[in-house]
């Protein structure tokens, strides 16, 4: 996992390094001048780099330095001088006598290469506007950090906001980089080590070397491989429960049945014949959840909502109550739930996978990484808040940001939770098992995108596959 570091224990990272200040900026300022290199920056190239007067302004002047060493045309254009005897002025003197153009801030004129080094992570409020008109000049763009105009904490941008082509980083990823707007204006993110070390975070990225793929031991039969049940699918939403119990047997559970109301049992077993159907009389009360409990001992996970509108508050609240396994809560579960509280009681493990809409009735909160913890906190659920990126919750925050666009299509939500279905059924690290479905179904996304227009179908028929390639 890729640690995410909050900007005020960035700060105190920076505070409490015994590094020599000048040596971090040099190291800051040369991997910027080498992102720029990618972009083209170097002989017979202009580049301008706006400085503020901070140690990002520092960092640009460095930057300034070494590509005009390479050859470059630099202009330095101070956004504010530096106090006198930091290390942003000493950089800044260093440039002057490397030959780097130094002058405060003019107008924008057409450049090869903008670097924006004007404000650091810990920016709040809007641009000045001299800033703010530098704003498109510029084949490409450098930002120093984060892009000027941008919430360290938040990826919020209340104003203007540069629209970098590489962000570089140092030492660790900030929560704006992958949250809010971030990732439409950091463009790359590299993450450059300039020399310092640790900080504390429970907040990480999840990359491909993270996914856990449950696996079959030699022995294993299908009652040991996952058992998953799905309930959903009321009289013309069939389709959800569908399309979450296949997604459940493709993604690796050696058990996927459907429970079925007399008027959907036929429907289901014409549609998808090798998923089994569990007939029940009524999914309305208390006593009929009691019920289906006793005839599910054999399963270790029930998902249940998908298609399950409206879902009866005493049904689900009595599974809720009573089922011993993995519960995974989606959709119309969830609307049905009368409080967070209600699930706070049980001793088995339970997955929320709301979308906004769903988490915000559930929370009377917006969705957000400090509203997920606390409904993590108040449930003792993982708390999936699906979006792009998706938050998974629980004792620690894990970002996935492997899907895409194309995953906001009908039916994907259901296809989610049966990937998570199986998941959970088969791992003993219940956090983990939920994020490698989430990662896992944005990878299937990608994949079908590929090949066109993405629907719940065609992502049914690129788990397995994807699955097959993680698990090598």
């Amino acid at each position: 996992m890729n640690p995410i570091l909050s900007v005020a224990e960035m700060r105190r990272v920076d505070a409490e390094t015994t590094e020599d200040v000048d040596q971090l900026m040099d190291r800051a300022g040369f991997a910027v001048a080498l992102a720029a290199a990618d972009l083209g920056a170097g002989y017979d190239t202009t580049i301008d780099v706006l400085c503020g007067k901070g140690n990002n302004g520092g960092d640009g002047y460095v930057a300034a330095t070494y590509l005009a060493a390479r050859g470059a045309a630099v202009r330095a254009h101070s956004v504010g001088d530096p106090s006198p005897g930091t290390a942003a002025h000493r950089a800044m003197r260093r440039a002057e006598r490397a030959g780097v153009q130094i002058a405060p801030l003019g107008p924008p004129r057409p450049t090869d290469v903008v670097i924006d080094a004007v404000v650091g992570t810990g920016f709040q409020g809007e641009l000045a506007a001299d800033v703010a008109d530098w704003i498109g000049y510029g084949t490409a763009v450098v930002a120093v950090d984060i892009p000027s105009g941008l919430n360290g904490d938040t990826g919020m941008a209340t104003g203007d906001v540069f629209d970098a082509d590489i962000t570089v980083a140092f030492h660790a990823l900030k929560p704006g980089h992958v949250l809010g707007d971030g990732p439409d204006v950091c463009g790359e993110v590299r993450v450059a080590d300039i020399g310092l070390s640790g900080g504390i975070t429970d907040m990480m990225l999840m990359d491909d070397s993270d996914v856990h793929i449950p696996s079959r031991s030699r022995t294993a039969h299908k009652w040991s491989s996952g058992a998953v049940a799905t309930i959903g699918g009321m009289p013309g939403l069939t389709g959800a429960a569908l399309l979450a119990a296949q997604a459940a047997l493709a993604a690796g559970a050696g058990v996927s049945n459907l429970v079925a109301q007399p008027s959907t049992a036929a429907i289901y077993t014409a549609a998808v014949p090798d998923i089994p159907s569990m007939v029940v009389e009524g999914i309305e009360t208390v006593a009929d959840a009691s019920a289906l409990v006793e005839r599910l001992a054999r399963f270790d996970t029930v998902v249940v909502g998908p298609g399950l509108e409206p879902a009866s508050q005493a049904f689900i609240e009595g599974l809720v109550d009573v089922f011993g396994g993995v519960l995974v809560l989606d959709a119309g579960a969830l609307n049905a739930l009368s409080s967070p509280e209600i699930i706070a009681g049980r001793s088995a493990p339970t997955v929320l996978t709301p979308h906004a809409g769903e988490f915000t009735r559930l929370t009377g909160e917006k969705p957000g990484v400090e509203s997920a913890r606390r409904l993590a906190d108040v449930t003792g659920a993982v708390v999936v808040v699906k979006g792009n990126p998706t938050l998974v919750v629980a004792d620690r925050v894990i970002v996935v940001n492997s899907g895409g666009p194309e995953l906001a299509t009908i039916g994907t939500g259901d296809v989610l939770a049966g990937i998570i279905g199986a998941f959970v059924s088969n791992s003993p690290d219940l956090v983990t098992a939920v994020a490698s479905a989430v990662y896992l179904h944005g990878m299937v996304g990608s994949i079908a995108a590929d090949l066109g227009t993405v629907t719940a179908s065609e992502l049914l028929e690129a788990i397995g596959p994807t699955v097959t390639a993680f698990s090598w």
